[in-house]
């Protein structure tokens, strides 16, 4: 008996940062809710579908969010939380499958072929997901069911909060392309100011231009790209076994950040919160890169590629402060800052042996430890553990010492 052959589903938690909130504060329920950051600077991470009918949308300034729902509750994130039950969600998720692709913390593709034999249709699969997922941890999701990724994907979105969307083979073209030409992966700010000098507004629109006035005006590869995606051409399979592409952590200043001193220590911090949930994702970076938004919401990025993968602060912030200096910040008034590991790979594989023998390795391992026992704040770092304002306050003044030292 052949499989599916609807094959490729896309599941994504509704909402997920707000509803892990929800059930731990059930007063949360049914009222508009954000999870971000607080302060004036702050960005909304997740906006409950209450607060979505006002406006407010994820990345929105907080200060935006607040003024278009006078209602909103606001709530500080808790990464820790929300990693725990990512986890419990993918373990409901293989469950069902081993085939599946993380994207993030929650949401996935997963290859559903192989169900034929347990379940009668793709959509009784995804709605044995989701049944699962809300009676077994308390969570909404949204499933989203195609023969390739790019249609699983939208179907997803179309069928939030909380439902199922089949595309049946055959309606792939039906239903793309009325949707509109931002739905596809490639079509950002710059692109799509192209793509309207030329009419085009719809995806159908996009399949109805000859591939080389595409090509002409984008390039090779992207106009070559964009044209097989408007006609649902998407041969990419699921690929299996791989976790989430790249973490990261960033942070909004209440205050802009100005000086060299402030800035080391603020990548100090944001070193050591990027290690921690390396390590407890079991993953090394083989790729930092660093984020930095100046006050005219100019942003840059900067990233470097080391020879063997890494997960210490230690590590992390010497390759970030290179990265610093070949960014020439200056002395300019920097309102974000953000790091990330990319290139991940699973802790377990063999690294460059470091003949110096610095430690750092046992030395993180065993403050980890502490932590997970006691609570992030059981152990800081020397320069940070003097330093008593909070993330969103820095200070001028420079520290002395290694800011690197624990």
């Amino acid at each position: 008996m052949s499989g599916f052959t609807e094959r490729i589903a896309h599941i994504d938690m509704d909402a997920f940062f707000v509803e892990v909130e929800r059930l731990r504060d059930p007063s949360l329920r049914g009222v508009p809710v954000v999870v971000g950051g607080a302060g004036n600077r702050g960005v909304v991470a997740s906006a409950s579908y209450e607060a979505r009918r006002f406006g407010v949308r994820s990345a929105m300034p907080m200060a935006h969010a607040r003024r278009t729902c006078p209602s909103l509750r606001v709530v500080a994130p808790d990464q820790r939380a929300y990693g725990m039950a990512s986890r419990r969600v993918f373990e409901i998720i293989r469950s069902f499958t081993p085939l599946i692709e993380p994207l993030s913390v929650d949401e996935a593709f997963l290859d559903i072929a192989g169900l034929r034999l347990h379940f009668e249709s793709p959509a009784a699969v995804a709605d044995a997901m989701r049944a699962a997922i809300r009676e077994q941890i308390g969570l909404p999701s949204s499933v989203g069911v195609a023969t390739v990724k790019l249609l699983a994907k939208l179907a997803s979105q179309d069928a939030k909060p909380d439902g199922v969307l089949v595309v049946p083979a055959g309606t792939e073209i039906a239903y793309l392309h009325p949707k509109a030409v931002r739905a596809l992966w490639g079509v950002g700010e710059a692109t799509y100011a192209r793509l309207e000098q030329l009419g085009v507004a719809t995806v159908g629109d996009l399949a109805a231009l000859p591939e080389e006035i595409l090509t002409r005006r984008l390039g090779p590869s992207l106009g070559a790209h964009l044209t097989a995606l408007a006609r649902a051409d998407d041969p990419r399979p699921v690929e299996a076994g791989e976790g989430a592409k790249s973490i990261s952590v960033e942070q909004t200043y209440e205050t802009d950040l100005v000086g060299r001193a402030v800035l080391e220590r603020e990548l100090l911090r944001l070193t050591d919160r990027l290690a921690q949930r390396l390590r407890r994702a079991k993953v090394a970076a083989r790729t930092v890169a660093l984020k930095v938004r100046f006050d005219d919401f100019t942003t840059i990025t900067r990233s470097h590629t080391v020879v063997g993968p890494v997960d210490t602060a230690h590590d992390l912030y010497r390759i970030a402060v290179a990265l610093l200096d070949r960014a020439a910040v200056g002395y300019r008034p920097i309102r974000l800052l953000g790091v990330g590991g990319e290139g991940l790979d699973a802790a377990g594989v063999p690294r460059q042996l470091d003949l110096a023998g610095t430690g750092w390795e046992d030395l993180e391992g065993a403050v980890e430890e502490i932590r997970l026992r006691f609570g992030d704040d059981a152990v800081a770092r020397a320069s940070l553990a003097r330093d008593h304002r909070t993330a969103s306050e820095p200070s001028d003044r420079g520290e002395g010492g290694d800011p690197s030292c624990p």
